[in-house]
C-alpha cells in the first residue's frame, strides 16, 4: 500500500509518539521513513536604517546555520534510532518561514506517499490561536495524511 513515508518530526511529545507509531507502521508495510525538522529563521528586528542589511543578514544567516547544523545533528540520532530497527530511513532539516509548505514539497520531492504527523489535540480558541501545521497541510496537500495522536 504505502512504500514511502515522511515524518515531520519537531521533538515534542506528540512527536516522539509519531515516531513511535510511525516505526509500527512503516514495519508492518515494508516502508521506508523520511523524517524532516523545520527550522523557523531568525528574523533581526531593528529600526529601519539603524544597521546595515549586510549585517543584519549575516547574523541571520550565521543563526540559521547554526540553528541548522544543531537540528541535524539532533535528528541524526534519531535516524540512527530508527534505521536501528531495521527501517530504511533519512533525514532532511531545512529553514522555513512555513512549515506546512516544506513539509508538502518534502513529501512531493522525495516521493512520499504517505504524511504521517502527530496532533497536539488543541481545540477551541487555543487550537484556532495557536494554529496548527498539522491542519494546513491535511487543507493543503493531496498526499495522503495519517494524524496520530
Amino acid at each position: 500500500m504505502y512504500k514511502h513515508i515522511l515524518l515531520p518530526y519537531d521533538y515534542s511529545d506528540c512527536s516522539v509518539n509519531a515516531l513511535k507509531q510511525a516505526i509500527a507502521f512503516a514495519k508492518s508495510l515494508g516502508a521506508d521513513l523520511t523524517l524532516m525538522h523545520v527550522v523557523h529563521p531568525f528574523h533581526l528586528h531593528v529600526q529601519a536604517g539603524a544597521t546595515a542589511r549586510v549585517l543584519l543578514d549575516k547574523i541571520e544567516n550565521e543563526h540559521d546555520a547554526e540553528a541548522i547544523e544543531g537540528a541535524r545533528a539532533r535528528l541524526a540520532g534519531v535516524e540512527s534510532d530508527v534505521k536501528a530497527t531495521g527501517i530504511a530511513c533519512r533525514s532532511v532539516t531545512l529553514v522555513g518561514e512555513y512549515p506546512y509548505l516544506d513539509i508538502i514539497a518534502q513529501a512531493e520531492t522525495s516521493g512520499c506517499d504517505v504524511i504521517m504527523m502527530g496532533s497536539h489535540g488543541r481545540r477551541g480558541l487555543e487550537g484556532l490561536l495557536l494554529g496548527s501545521e498539522t491542519v494546513k497541510v491535511l487543507t493543503h496537500t493531496k498526499i495522503p495524511v495519517l494524524v496520530v495522536r
